[in-house]
């Protein structure tokens, strides 16, 4: 099993900043991270995602140019930047984790295997 925690959480004015944290622990491998988010009444979507050790990044249109993945590999650790936020990126945030990343579906949830239990973010205008 892998645990996933997330942290950075927290409500902002438009055109802020926020930082998400999730730190990994447990025994099976996983080889990619990423972030999805949920507002209420609408469906899950991806946001980011990243190959641990390397490799392509993967990003929602909405959010190009606005936020950054990241990875601290001694940490088993993977950030989110979210710069310039607007209202409509408000919604929980969850982590995700998987061994077997589908590109063309990266953001749909398919594949990853473990989640966590999610850190809000609000932005207001």
């Amino acid at each position: 099993q892998v645990q996933l925690v997330e942290s950075g959480g927290g409500s902002v004015q438009a055109g802020g900043s926020l930082r998400l944290s999730c730190a990994a622990s447990g025994d099976n491998k996983i080889f990619f991270m990423g972030w999805f988010r949920q507002a209420p009444g609408k469906e899950r979507e991806g946001v980011a995602t990243i190959y641990i050790g390397g490799g392509p990044t993967y990003y929602a249109d909405s959010v190009k140019g606005r936020f950054t993945i990241s990875q601290d590999n001694a940490k088993n650790t993977v950030y989110l930047q979210m710069n310039s936020l607007k209202p409509e990126d408000s919604g929980m945030y969850y982590c995700a984790a998987g061994r077997v990343l589908y590109p063309s579906r990266w953001s749909t949830g398919y594949g990853y295997d473990y989640w966590g239990q999610g850190t809000q973010v609000t932005v207001s205008s």
